[in-house]
């Protein structure tokens, strides 16, 4: 297949061109791809509105085993693989569910973290509703000496049942049953990717509620500090969605976070599915 893949950017990702996702991809195309998501940790498919949500689901099924959500109102009917992500409301309702707007990596607080999300966009606003990305590997890159030596062994404890009423208030509040399915998980401040090798700062995520055998407020302190580092202009790319386009990242080794749009106005609807991984190291 004759495709070009181009860098969207200095900081982070490439784009694709001539593909189309509907379509089986043979192994030649799939592995040039996968080793472009390896190398960019972002991959651009502008323009698949002729992709379903089967060729959805078996498009990402090449990357690995699929993971579902432990809350299933937050899935497609028929679909647990597709997570909806959306600002529509039914009846007082969301429809799916509407995204936290904070940096995170997903699927942060599993004991074995999501490898890859895949998210298709199916309806999205004139304006806002962007995605903003970090390499992580290239803010580890770029953090003062003093502060690798410091996180160096650090371990961070994430949280989703503590961080719950605090990201997602207006979502209904946790049942005990629905606590039960999501314990702690504690994974390394600075993780190794698993098929390259390359260190990244891995404090992502939302879920992040302290340093492990750390005073509370002090690891809350290192945390804020390593995002706010992370997140500074030089390192952030951001995405400007059209309906069709389908994003492909890597969990492991990028942060991302959606933007403000009006949305009392405008409806901004995706759907993701995300790729099992396994514990950080």
């Amino acid at each position: 297949m004759d495709i070009d893949i181009q860098p969207l950017s200095q900081k982070i990702g490439a784009r694709v061109i001539g593909i189309d996702l509907s379509q089986p991809l043979d192994e030649a195309t799939f592995e040039r791809l996968h080793a472009a998501w390896l190398e960019s940790a972002v991959l651009a498919f502008p323009a698949q509105e002729a992709m379903t949500v089967a060729d959805h689901v078996t498009f990402s099924r090449r990357f690995g085993e699929l993971d579902t959500d432990s809350l299933a109102r937050n899935s497609l009917a028929g679909h647990p693989e597709i997570f909806v992500v959306s600002n529509v409301t039914e009846e007082g309702k969301f429809v799916g569910a509407r995204v936290s707007r904070s940096w995170h990596s997903d699927g942060q607080y599993l004991t074995e973290p999501t490898k890859a999300s895949i998210l298709h966009a199916r309806e999205v606003p004139p304006s806002g509703g962007d995605t903003l990305f970090v390499n992580m590997a290239a803010v580890l890159d770029a953090l003062p000496n003093a502060t690798r030596q410091r996180i160096d062994g650090l371990r961070v404890v994430h949280s989703r049942v503590k961080t719950h009423p605090i990201l997602f208030p207006s979502w209904p509040p946790l049942t005990e049953v629905e606590k039960a399915c999501m314990p702690d998980a504690i994974h390394p401040l600075v993780r190794a990717h698993p098929e390259t090798g390359r260190k990244a700062l891995y404090v992502g995520g939302n879920s992040a509620w302290e340093i492990e055998g750390m005073p509370h407020d002090e690891g809350r302190a290192l945390i804020q500090e390593l995002r706010d580092f992370a997140t500074g202009e030089r390192f952030v790319y951001a995405y400007r969605w059209s309906i069709g386009d389908v994003l492909l990242w890597d969990n492991r080794c990028a942060m991302h976070c959606p933007t403000d749009f009006d949305e009392a106005t405008h409806r901004r609807v995706m759907y993701r599915t995300t790729v099992k991984g396994d514990a950080p190291v």
